[in-house]
């Protein structure tokens, strides 16, 4: 693997066999995804708060299974794995992190348990799921963990207050775990969609620039995972200029956010 090689994780391409575990996958990217994986070939364990929803992803497919859960609780969480463990046979290929909460907030409303809320869902999950599945993981020497990020957590952004942080955090933390484990044998990679059709962007009430399906989302996580990525961003079109934005010196990056959002 040479040092520019976009490879940086095992490929994961032929799903016939594979099994995915996948965390808020009742709607939006998660449920797109699950869909896409089963088509590929592979067996499907999909979880989220919304148990009807996760039954209606089921019914018909055999060889997938749900398990309602919040992710905010740990026990839960961890009683989960063990089901996911013992459905598969052994530690699933892939863990997809997708849950996530996202209410639009400004300082000037700050609202502490709206912030909370963000912490514990956004970022508390994804380390309750770690506690739970790096053992199994670890023991098995091989397996992918993926974490839905945003380029939301690349810097500030206007009405990101609660949102923004708990993905930046995300970013940080696939990017020390990808230290950790992959000469472990593990794979590890962080998606970071722009804006994408969901009940979450749902929300917003201001123009979203190359606004994509979930459906379309999918497909390039697919993409990713089978060139053997660590960062999948997308549409490019868009999420080329907010890594761009990284890169600028802050007089310049805050000039141009008021400029382009009238903030």
């Amino acid at each position: 693997m040479s040092l520019f090689s976009s490879q940086l994780n095992p490929r994961l391409s032929d799903w016939h066999g594979r099994s995915a575990w996948i965390l808020g996958a009742s709607s939006g990217i998660g449920r797109a995804t699950a869909e896409a994986l089963h088509k590929q070939g592979a067996s499907v364990i999909v979880s989220a708060r919304q148990s009807a929803a996760l039954q209606d992803f089921v019914q018909g497919r055999p060889n997938c299974l749900a398990l309602p859960l919040d992710v905010t609780d740990a026990e839960a969480v961890a009683a989960a794995a063990q089901a996911v463990h013992a459905h598969v046979g052994r530690a699933p290929d892939l863990i997809l992190y997708c849950a996530g909460h996202y209410k639009p907030q400004l300082a000037t409303e700050f609202d502490l348990e709206e912030m909370q809320r963000h912490l514990a869902v956004n970022y508390g999950g994804a380390l309750h799921l770690l506690d739970a599945v790096l053992p199994m993981l670890l023991a098995a020497g091989k397996g992918h963990l993926a974490l839905v990020g945003s380029v939301a957590g690349y810097r500030g952004l206007p009405k990101s207050l609660a949102y923004g942080p708990t993905k930046a955090a995300l970013n940080n933390l696939a990017e020390n775990l990808y230290l950790d484990l992959h000469g472990k044998g593990l794979g590890v990679s962080i998606i970071n969609p722009g804006f994408v059709e969901t009940p979450l962007t749902a929300q917003n009430d201001f123009s979203m620039p190359s606004l994509i399906s979930a459906e379309e989302a999918a497909q390039h996580m697919l993409h990713g995972w089978a060139q053997g990525r660590f960062e999948m961003n997308f549409p490019r079109r868009f999420t080329r200029w907010m890594r761009l934005l990284r890169c600028l010196p802050d007089a310049w990056y805050f000039a141009a956010v008021r400029r382009s959002t009238g903030v």
